[in-house]
């Protein structure tokens, strides 16, 4: 049986990688989304690796790996918008970037850790493609979420979504890394 913990960490780290060329490039030029727009941007790829999906065909010449790292590379930085809030301040050291992105990669790891205890590692079994319905199922969460200025009865919060589609796409990240293995 593959060692999760190990699988989550490879899949993280190829995260990381691009999130922190990006931060080189672009230094912290997200910092002036609001969360929806996140969001959305979120939506945006979840839409297009399904699209991808569905019909096999993809007009960009890039695959679905890339979409599912920016999956996790956007949940995190939405994650760090809630603590922190939006700014027009760029100034977001490196140091400080790099310690936030470790704070949530740490707390998603957590309760991946807790869930495949109690549900007994089920996303094994499952499909890329309803990995993906998830996330997109999360991502229409949010948004209502948000269009209820953050307020819910009974359901858990915004920071939950988020957290669980860092999850499913590092999963997603699992199961392709798998597949190229087999190959």
């Amino acid at each position: 049986m593959a060692n999760t913990s190990v699988q989550y960490n490879k899949a993280v780290k190829s995260c990381f990688d691009i999130f922190l060329k990006k931060n080189t490039d672009y230094g912290s030029a997200w910092r002036v989304l609001r969360t929806s727009s996140l969001t959305d941007q979120l939506y945006i790829k979840a839409k297009r690796i399904r699209q991808i999906e569905m019909t096999g065909a993809s007009r960009v010449d890039e695959g679905i790996l890339p979409e599912f790292i920016g999956i996790v590379n956007y949940s995190i930085m939405a994650l760090v918008q809630l603590e922190l809030g939006l700014s027009e301040n760029l100034n977001l050291s490196r140091e400080v970037t790099i310690e936030l992105y470790n704070k949530y990669i740490a707390t998603a790891k957590l309760l991946m850790s807790n869930k495949n205890h109690d549900y007994d590692e089920a996303w094994r079994e499952m499909r890329i493609s309803s990995l993906t319905d998830l996330i997109l199922q999360k991502i229409l969460r949010i948004k209502q979420i948000e269009n209820n200025k953050g307020e819910t009865l009974i359901s858990e919060g915004i920071d939950a979504n988020y957290l669980d589609m860092v999850n499913y796409s590092i999963f997603a990240l699992i199961k392709m890394n798998e597949e190229e293995e087999k190959r």
